[in-house]
């Protein structure tokens, strides 16, 4: 245990842990050269191909007589989870800091997370290698926010080497080895897992106190399932089995259990007979933030989705579902998710890994309700939304937001948060850059507030949040009528003084995307029944005079008649279908 070493890389997107962590596993030979690729440890397509990491990634290494398991973990807000998850099964964490960008939101957030685990930090200040770095800088705010010591701080480049040998270093030597007795009891945390067609689900864990080898029985405290371990292992990065895990040591253990549900991420794993009395803490369920319908474009492909989204939630415990119809889009799900993005993975994962096709409802968020009658509702689904008459007090989320800008940008950003009903709360000067503190709506975020930063700073200011309350607010259900249909999956909660904008620009957004019928469709935006917005698509016309070579005017007319009162009977009777375009319309606006 001398010799072993726990510890993750945390960082704000983009601050280049990934790249860092590919010089690390090449130095210490864990992979050989020839196998070296750029992000080894993002296993998914979408990682790559988008640049980020999404899921947490173990991996073991050897250094200097050292044996060092190095966990990997996410920068985006939406992934906060998989970092709490990390810090918790660690010693020690190598803070990662742009040297051309500084100290952004998420550096912070992340941080704190490690202080509140009492974990060792090991500032590095990365990418000295770029032409417009400020390693100078960035390291006098690391002293001036964390109160770090000038020889703590190490100046690194992941990409091209430099001093890399030095961080792991300083790894051996301030990260203290793990505690846990071989003797006791097992206990392992389940800090992630995931399913295996022929292994049953595989429990990646931190082993706190005793041993655990192959065909050892074992229980989960919390769900209180038994299996029999089919294989224990490490991480090299691929799954690599070994005679035992000892107290201390990440790996994993192969339950062969085929029910997703009974291996909980946060559950403790001890023996069935020699078992621990008390279950490790585990961590604090977390609350989705963000709301949307996911249905299947075939109405067969519904007990696939069921399945899919089982397998991903054991991957992403994050994730949360339950089943809900719609009328215009049949049988689907009502899922939650920490933000846009995770939505955004979730949805590509599924269609990817799982070859469905997908339709998206809008995004909203979970809305609290007293009724006049005294009830108190819970609303994440318009569709659920009392009738205004019989609402009291609508609430929605409030969060705190924290966004840090480069001090050009700050006019601009303040324009953006006004518009989006936020309080200033703080405003703070860290060198040339600002740290705004905000109050603002959780539903001014959920659409487009994190694009619309980006964009009015160029690319440079960061964000991030936290839950803090419900407060009262003037919401009302938008409702979207076709051929005066209700359209229950384009039904919105919005702010009643933008009602009349979010109408006007979705009924104009369906007329473009709607295919045009034989019969005129009429397409409206209501609130309670009373039309705020409406749009006319008109209908294909035959030309039924053509055939008449010439003939009396009474011919002529008695056959624009005949037409009239066709297409007067087909809008009665005709159906609108929705084309998947429109619902996405609904994401844009």
């Amino acid at each position: 245990m001398n010799k072993l070493r726990n510890f993750c890389i945390i960082a704000h997107i983009d601050h280049g842990k990934s790249t860092l962590a590919d010089r690390m596993l090449e130095i210490t030979g864990t992979i050989p050269k020839e196998k070296m690729k750029e992000q080894v440890l993002d296993q998914m397509d979408i990682e790559r191909e988008r640049g980020i990491t999404i899921k947490l990634q173990p991996v073991k290494m050897n250094w200097r007589g050292f044996n060092l398991n190095l966990i990997d973990t996410p920068g985006h807000v939406d992934f906060t989870y998989e970092v709490s998850r990390s810090l918790q099964a660690v010693e020690g964490a190598v803070l990662v800091v742009d040297a051309t960008q500084g100290i952004e939101a998420q550096t912070l957030s992340n941080v704190y997370l490690a202080l509140e685990q009492g974990l060792t930090i090991i500032p590095v200040v990365n990418k000295v290698d770029l032409p417009n770095a400020e390693p100078e800088r960035v390291a006098r705010d690391l002293r001036e926010t964390f109160g770090f010591q000038d020889a703590e701080i190490i100046f690194a480049s992941g990409k091209v080497g430099t001093n890399v040998d030095k961080i792991l270093d300083a790894v051996t030597q301030r990260v203290p080895s793990p505690k846990g007795e071989v003797t006791q009891p097992l206990k392992a945390l389940v800090f992630d897992s995931r399913y295996d067609s022929f292994k049953g689900v595989i429990a990646y864990v931190r082993v706190v106190e005793g041993e655990v080898k192959a065909e050892a029985r074992i229980r989960l405290m919390g769900s209180k399932a038994e299996a029999t371990v089919l294989e224990v292992g490490i991480f090299r990065p691929d799954f690599t089995p070994v005679d035992r895990l000892v107290a201390g040591e990440i790996g994993y253990l192969a339950t062969g259990l085929k029910e997703v549900s009974l291996c909980r991420v946060g559950d403790t794993i001890t023996f069935s007979d020699k078992s621990a009395t008390q279950p490790l803490p585990g961590y604090r369920q977390v609350k989705p933030m963000v709301f949307a319908g996911l249905y299947p474009l075939e109405a067969d492909q519904y007990p696939q989705l069921r399945e899919a989204l089982g397998k991903l939630k054991l991957n992403d415990a994050s994730l949360a579902y339950e089943p809900e119809s719609s009328e215009a889009l049949g049988f689907g799900f009502r899922c939650g998710f920490l933000g846009l993005l995770h939505m955004e993975v979730v949805e590509e994962r599924l269609e990817r890994e799982f070859n469905l096709g997908l339709i998206a409802s809008a995004p909203t968020v979970e809305y609290e309700v007293e009724t006049t009658k005294g009830e108190y509702l819970t609303v994440e689904n318009p569709t659920h939304l009392p009738q205004p008459s019989l609402i009291r007090v609508i609430k929605e989320p409030w969060i705190k937001a924290m966004v840090i800008v480069p001090e050009r940008f700050l006019g601009l950003v303040l324009d953006l948060v006004n518009s989006k009903r936020a309080k200033t709360i703080n405003l703070e000067y860290l060198g040339n850059r600002v740290s705004l503190v905000l109050e603002m709506p959780l539903a001014e975020v959920v659409v487009d507030f994190y694009d619309r930063l980006k964009s009015v700073s160029s690319g440079y200011a960061s964000f991030d949040y936290e839950m803090l309350d419900y407060r009262p607010t003037e919401a009302v259900k938008l409702e979207i009528l076709v051929a005066k249909k209700p359209v229950d999956a384009l039904s919105q909660i919005v702010v009643r003084s933008k009602a009349e904008y979010f109408g006007k620009e979705l009924v104009e957004k369906l007329k473009n995307v709607i295919p045009r019928q034989s019969f005129e469709v009429t397409i409206q935006a209501a609130i309670g029944g009373k039309i705020i917005a409406r749009a006319d698509l008109s209908a294909y016309r035959k030309d039924v005079l053509a055939k008449m070579s010439g003939g009396h005017r009474e011919r002529k007319d008695k056959l624009l008649e005949a037409q009239k009162k066709g297409k007067k009977r087909m809008k009665m009777f005709g159906q609108v279908e929705i084309p998947q375009e429109a619902f996405l319309s609904v994401l844009k606006i």
